[in-house]
């Protein structure tokens, strides 16, 4: 049995129900895509994934992973606020045991990434999630549809954040090129132009993006207690509210002795930007096991970034996608807000008439897409962060 959904430019392909149950075994027969670096891309079940997540993360997830009704599971599409979420969810989830305050708090020393591991990523890599306590806090990019039935029946709670897809697009092709380069592959090739027409098509890592968020927002309307749908633009205007939101959903909620001590706000301080980016650990460190600097994780987590470096026409052609794939049913950004701390302008792409582009790199070469590289990149690729 199969329903449709669609890709970016709206061609229908079929979705099965049921994940196929030997998917690492039709790997090689998928629908291939290599221009989007360093991965070789597969088309699954309506999304594009990378080879190497289909060839291990995902079935062994499929057939062995054991949730827990007490479980919460962080998900979004990749460059969406995936980090910021997991420093969030983190922080709340544990405050008991880790006092935001504390200096020997695990986000003072640690990446959100390896507080929060990836269900697809760690678990197929030899990762093991039976040790954990409960609560556990998970996260993956897997869409809705893909996700274990064991997971989506057992009770488990899923948090979903979305964002802008013209600011997903512009930190995805930001992070790709830094990725590429330190992971040694040429993508000088790969323009802000090139990402943009595959982004449009939905080819690139996990997309289509709409058809991601969508299925999540339906999901979220049809089960509230257990599907929580938030959105990055929004969270950057009050995040505290978001967080007591996220909170009471995950049921964790902050008593009102907590929001009186300040615990609230100090928790979304632990979590911001720029405390993140200050410490010791992201402005030198590197990822575990990878060897990728921390601070390829981390950018400017704005909203509107996009007016820098896409021209209004690509940015009209988007809006247009994104409003013929939703009819109005959910608005994924803000009208242009008042300029502040948490707040950035956010500007819509028909209110812009002239902007400089970002200088690009005109050389032309085509990057290698090898087995042994791909398994290095893996986990940087899943690690998203705005």
């Amino acid at each position: 049995m199969a329903s449709e959904h669609h890709t970016q430019e709206g061609v229908a392909v079929p979705v099965p129900t049921t994940p196929h149950a030997d998917v690492a075994g039709i790997v090689p027969s998928l629908p291939l895509e290599t221009r989007w670096p360093p991965f070789t891309l597969r088309q699954y079940a309506g999304f594009w994934m990378r080879e190497v997540t289909l060839k291990a993360g995902f079935p062994a997830v499929l057939s062995t992973f054991k949730p827990r009704p007490t479980d919460v599971v962080l998900v979004s599409f990749p460059k969406s606020g995936t980090t910021w979420l997991k420093a969030l969810a983190f922080a709340a989830l544990k405050r008991s045991f880790h006092p935001p305050a504390s200096g020997d708090h695990p986000l003072r020393h640690c990446s959100p990434h390896d507080c929060v591991r990836f269900l697809n990523i760690d678990f197929g890599t030899g990762e093991e999630f039976e040790a954990l306590p409960s609560p556990r806090l998970l996260a993956t990019h897997l869409p809705y549809h893909l996700l274990p039935e064991s997971i989506t029946s057992a009770g488990c709670r899923v948090v979903y954040i979305c964002r802008d897809p013209k600011d997903t697009l512009v930190s995805f092709w930001l992070f790709t090129k830094k990725i590429s380069q330190a992971v040694g592959v040429d993508a000088s090739s790969f323009t802000i132009q090139v990402a943009f027409e595959l982004f449009c098509q939905g080819r690139c890592p996990g997309g289509p993006q709409l058809q991601h968020v969508l299925r999540y927002w339906e999901e979220s309307l049809k089960r509230p207690d257990r599907v929580l749908f938030l959105k990055y633009e929004e969270m950057l205007l009050d995040p505290e509210s978001h967080l007591r939101k996220m909170a009471e959903f995950m049921g964790y909620g902050f008593s009102a002795e907590e929001g009186e001590s300040g615990m609230v706000s100090a928790i979304v301080e632990l979590c911001s930007l720029g405390k993140t980016k200050n410490m010791e650990m992201n402005r030198n460190g590197s990822a575990n096991r990878l060897g990728i600097k921390n601070e390829t994780f981390l950018r400017k987590g704005v909203a509107g970034d996009w007016s820098n470096h896409m021209t209004p026409e690509m940015a009209e052609r988007l809006d247009k996608i994104v409003e013929d794939a939703l009819q109005g049913q959910l608005k994924l950004a803000n009208e242009p807000s008042r300029a502040g701390l948490l707040a950035p302008n956010v500007l819509t792409s028909r209110a812009i008439t002239s902007r400089a582009i970002t200088s690009r790199a005109s050389s032309t070469s085509s990057p290698t897409h090898e087995a042994r590289r791909d398994e290095t990149c893996l986990a940087i690729y899943s690690a998203s962060m705005p």
